[in-house]
């Protein structure tokens, strides 16, 4: 996992949803239709095959992108559930932690 700042959308980059009943719920970017819209999904609710297509204005970017996503996107094109649920967990449980150590 790297994370690197980035303002710009990018494929594989964690997403948290601002609008809507998903709101609060992180995401991956798994396409980019145009400059307003991308396909997200988390593995879980949201499965690869059925990628839920979200206005960018409704989200927040986080500030990491997965490389497992991104290499098995660019391998063949797909990833799997799995690994979709791994990459978002991994992000929260980060950022929780990252939250606690700010609180002391």
């Amino acid at each position: 996992m790297n994370m690197k700042p980035c303002s710009e959308v990018q494929i594989g980059q964690i997403v948290r949803v601002l609008k809507g009943k998903d709101a609060g719920s992180f995401y991956v970017i798994v396409q980019i239709i145009d400059d307003k819209f991308v396909m997200i999904v988390d593995g879980a609710k949201r499965k690869f095959d059925q990628p839920k297509r979200k206005n960018i204005q409704h989200l927040e970017l986080q500030p990491m992108i997965s490389s497992e996503v991104v290499h098995s996107l660019q391998e063949s094109g797909r990833v799997t559930n799995a690994k979709l649920r791994y990459a978002v967990n991994a992000y929260v449980e980060s950022a929780n932690i990252n939250a606690e150590k700010k609180g002391d």
